[in-house]
Formats: structure tokens, sequence, C-alpha cells
């Protein structure tokens, strides 16, 4: 029996998952690390935080699942994206904290740009919207934040990645500086119809390439890990950002299929094959993945807040003391009273991209309770993802008939009983949830040999369907309550 490791970094936490060869998991180990807050709107991670806790993940998942180190066939990374860090190439020190894909301090930058014209520009060539979201403008604050940083990026002293990168460097033995093109195109560096970094874009934001990692494909032996971390050196062979992994683990290998990543934030991802689909509804063209030297491209749709919402109730408010509470207070109201809760606490992402957006409640009466604000928070995320899947239809000329769905909150019922609900479609939900865990797997098995692409397709097994069982008036209201409360969240940190 040979066995994959997947190395799932995320936002809030990293987690190592160890697949057997049929694709199911024998064991995980989940690691939480500090987020960090200097500024109102501004988020960081210490980059020793995110490597200690991956190491320390993946050790610990190989413990628990008790095999033999000797029969991994590979490891695979996947990434939260756009986070940024800058390290020296000589002693691989990071220069600053990471700056997490949340931060909103380089919208100042992200104005300059679309001020000098360069909007159209970039979205063309990088099939992303222009946004404090993605990694060059932090990059690029980076370099004029750190005295001496840029002339010796110039030099070739230092490197930049976003969190895949950083862990190859780390974990390979000889340091490998990659990235793969799906996390590339996240940058608004990387012209994903070209394959290249634009050289354009990098004037733009004054970014010298000689810091920028090679990309290369999301299933390939890019290096050996360390033999120090496990005992022997195993291939590291695959890098994918999380929800690109999550759409290929989800097997959503032909154009029109569409999944939801219920995570921090909801990442909603429709394959549209090999030619990339230009939104006219605020979405994103991505690269879904690239195997074989041929990209596959994904419309996309962000919504920032996500699971989220949960953590806030949780930790900030003090209304539920766990995450699975929720779904036990949520119904233990007929409905939400006419309660909208907008979580639009670092801006709202697709189709909306108001950076100056900022979370509202609306719709309080002396009546309102716990239970309502809970109900009306786990509603928000099925409303944002909504928003979401409504313009990607509308994009791709196409009514979506079935929604599937991973992450986290994807195992409260009460939430995706909602969302089948508020979409009018058949939410699935398939037996591994871990599919961003299990894309990376599925990504990095092909790469050595374990699963032919034949066999990636057998792989995922549905675990249960929630189907629409809401009235087309109810839905109408709740629908447009929900946009009357966005409107107002709107602008509202805008000087």
């Amino acid at each position: 029996m040979k066995y994959i490791v997947a190395l799932d970094q995320g936002t809030t936490s990293s987690r190592a998952v160890v697949f057997d060869e049929q694709g199911r998991i024998v064991a995980s180990h989940n690691i939480e690390f500090e987020q960090i807050y200097p500024h109102p709107g501004w988020v960081e991670h210490r980059p020793q935080d995110i490597l200690d806790s991956q190491v320390q993940s993946l050790k610990l998942a190989v413990q628990k699942a008790g095999v033999d180190v000797g029969d991994i066939a590979a490891i695979g990374i996947t990434n939260q994206r756009e986070t940024t860090l800058l390290w020296d190439r000589r002693t691989g020190e990071p220069l600053c904290n990471a700056i997490v894909w949340q931060c909103r301090r380089t919208a100042p930058l992200v104005e300059r740009l679309k001020q000098d014209g360069l909007g159209n520009l970039l979205r063309d060539r990088t099939g992303l919207v222009p946004d404090a979201y993605f990694s060059g403008t932090k990059l690029q604050w980076m370099l004029d934040s750190i005295p001496g940083s840029r002339e010796r990026a110039e030099k070739g002293e230092l490197c930049f990645g976003t969190v895949d990168s950083f862990l190859a460097w780390n974990l390979t033995a000889g340091h490998a500086h990659v990235t793969d093109a799906t996390n590339a195109g996240r940058t608004m560096l990387y012209n994903i119809h070209e394959q290249k970094w634009d050289d354009m874009l990098l004037r733009a934001m004054d970014i010298p390439e000689r810091l920028l990692p090679e990309v290369v494909d999301s299933s390939r032996v890019v290096g050996m890990l360390k033999k120090d971390i496990l005992g022997r050196e195993i291939p590291v062979a695959a890098l994918a950002g999380d929800q690109h992994a999550a759409l290929f683990g989800q097997g959503c290998f032909a154009p029109g299929m569409c999944k939801n990543t219920y995570g921090t934030g909801c990442f909603v991802l429709m394959n549209t094959g090999s030619s990339p689909v230009k939104s006219t509804h605020n979405l994103i063209t991505t690269i879904a993945w690239r195997v074989d030297g041929k990209p596959v491209y994904a419309l996309e749709g962000s919504v920032f807040v996500g699971g989220a919402v949960v953590q806030w109730l949780r930790d900030e408010i003090g209304l539920v003391k766990t995450a699975a509470e929720t779904e036990a207070v949520a119904t233990q109201v007929p409905d939400n009273a006419g309660v909208f809760l907008v979580p639009a606490f670092t801006g709202l992402g697709a189709p909306h991209w108001d950076m100056y957006s900022r979370g509202t409640i609306v719709g309080l009466t002396r009546g309102a309770n716990r239970a309502h604000i809970v109900r009306a928070a786990l509603e928000s995320i099925a409303y944002q993802s909504a928003d979401v899947i409504t313009a990607m239809e509308n994009d791709a000329g196409m009514k979506m008939a079935v929604l599937q769905v991973d992450g986290g909150a994807s195992a409260n019922n009460f939430l995706m009983q909602f969302q089948s609900d508020i979409l009018n479609a058949n939410v699935l939900r398939p037996r591994v949830i871990e599919t961003t865990a299990m894309g990376a797997a599925m990504l990095a098995g092909r790469a050595v040999g374990v699963w032919t692409d034949a066999d990636l397709r057998k792989l995922q097994a549905p675990d249960c369907q929630f189907s629409p069982a809401m009235d087309e008036l109810t839905r109408e209201a709740l629908l447009k309550n929900w946009h009357r409360a966005v409107e107002r969240s709107k602008g509202w940190a805008e000087e």
C-alpha cells in the first residue's frame, strides 16, 4: 500500500492529511496559529508560525497514521492564496511578517494603478479584478517599506513567494524556489494567457523579476523533502492554491462543473475548460490547474468572510462556544425574524468588489435574540455564495444544476439546506469533505504514478444531497432584503 500526504496550509491553521491508494483518509492533524492585526484592516502571520505548524502537523499526522515512512510515495502542498512573503535567499530569514490575503493596507496602491489607467490591462492579462486582495501590491508595499529591500531584490538576494513557494523552499533539500501556475495567477503579476510573468505589470509595481519564483505545473516533482523532517527524502510532487486543489479534489474535470469551498472565506469555481472566459459580472478568470504544460481555466467568485463569521460569533462576540453549536442555535427559531448580517469585515468580494464595505447588522427589533443573529450569520454565508453563483451562471450562459460543496462549514446541515433553498438547486456533499487536501494528494499521486487520470475520476464518492424545499415567494423576499442589507454596508470606510 502506498500513501500520499497532503499539506493543507490554511489561513488560520496548518493541516496534514494522510491518504491511502483508495483516496481514504488514514489520519490527519491540525494546528492553529496566531492571527496578527497591527492596525484596523491589516492582517499578518509570522512566517515561522506557518512553517513550524505545517512541519509539526506533518510529523504528527504520519505518526497517527502508523504507516512506514518508506511507503509514502509523495507529498502535495496546497495553500492559502495571495498571502505574501519575502525572505533572504541565503539565510531563509523572512524580512517581515507575511501579509495575509485578507489585509487591506494596499488599497491606496491599487487605486493608484487604476488612476494610472492600468485597470483594464490588468484584467485582460491576469484575469483578476484590481484589488488589495492579490499579492502584487502586497509585495510592492514590502519593497517600498523595508529600507534597502528593492536594491537587494535587484541583486538577486531576496525571494518572493506565496505560501506554496515559502513551504517548498523550506521543505526541500536544495531550496526549490518555485510556484505553480494557480498561485502565480493570483499575484496580479502573471499573464495567464502567455503563461509568464508580465513585464509591464512588474514595471508598474516596480518589482524586480529576479526575486520571483519559477512557475511550474501543479502536478510535478519540484524537489525532495529534507531527510531530517521524516527520516527519508520524499518527492514533493504538487503545488496548488487551495481553491484550485478543491476543484480538482471534487473531480470537476469537465467544463461547467462547479464547487463551493466553505472555509475562512467561500470560494466558488467553475471549470471553463482550455479557454479562459472573460467575466462581465465582476468575477475572476483564473487558472484552475496546469498539468503536462496545459492550463485549464475557471471562473471564480470569492466571498471574503464565510466560515470566519462563525469564528467571529465564537471568539469576538461570544454568542457560541464552538462552531458546531451554531447549527443547533440557528434551528431554535423558525426564521431570521427580519435580521440580516452582512459580514463585510474586510470589504466585499465578488460580485460587488467594494474595498470600503464594512460589517453590518440590520433589521434588529426588541424581539431579536441570540438565535436570530446566529441564524443570520449562517444565512449570510449562503446569500454571499448565491450572489456569486448567479453571476457565474450569467457569465457562463448556463444554469447550475448541482453545487458540489466542501470545507469545514459544509458539515453544517442547516447551512447546506439553506444554501440549496436559496439557490433553488441541489447541493452535493462528498464522502471526503477535505477536498482541498484531497486535490493536493491527487495531483501529487498523479505526478509519481500512483494514480492515472482514469483512476482520479473514481476516487471521490458522494455522501449526501440537499434538495430545495423553499417556496419561490419566500426565496425572492429573502434575497431582496439581503440585497437591501448589502447596499447599506457599502462604502462605509471610504474617506
